[in-house]
């Protein structure tokens, strides 16, 4: 199964994916948004998968620093627009299985389901 995993390589959430799909022995491709950007077609595609608002992460300090006036009004639009300009603002992981199932954050029960493990 050829998985792809978006996010942040410090990420504290990150590291327990990793950890979890390691132990597990799934094989992934890692993706740094943070050093190599996100697209707004990837972003696009995840938001159609799981909803702009799960996919939006507002507890995280980057969106909560921001202006109010940046967080009026939201819609998918302008969150994906949001999450292109500051990709610390994207819930993680964002893991892609091979079938193209999108999974946003990280359980390990999910995983186990996603996995059969």
């Amino acid at each position: 199964m050829s998985v792809k995993i978006h996010g942040i390589k410090n990420c504290d959430t990150m590291k327990k994916a990793f950890a979890w799909l390691d132990g597990q022995g799934v094989a992934y491709e890692f993706h740094d948004f943070k050093k190599s950007g996100v697209t707004p077609e990837a972003l696009a595609d995840w938001c159609d998968a799981e909803g702009w608002e799960k996919v939006l992460n507002r507890a995280g300090t980057t969106f909560r620093k921001l202006p109010e006036a940046d967080k009026a009004g939201l819609d998918r639009d302008r969150a994906i627009a949001l999450m292109v300009e500051q990709p610390s603002m994207i819930k993680r992981p964002v893991l892609r299985t091979a079938d193209g199932r999108i999974e946003i954050g990280f359980k390990p029960d999910r995983y186990a389901e996603i996995f059969g493990k």
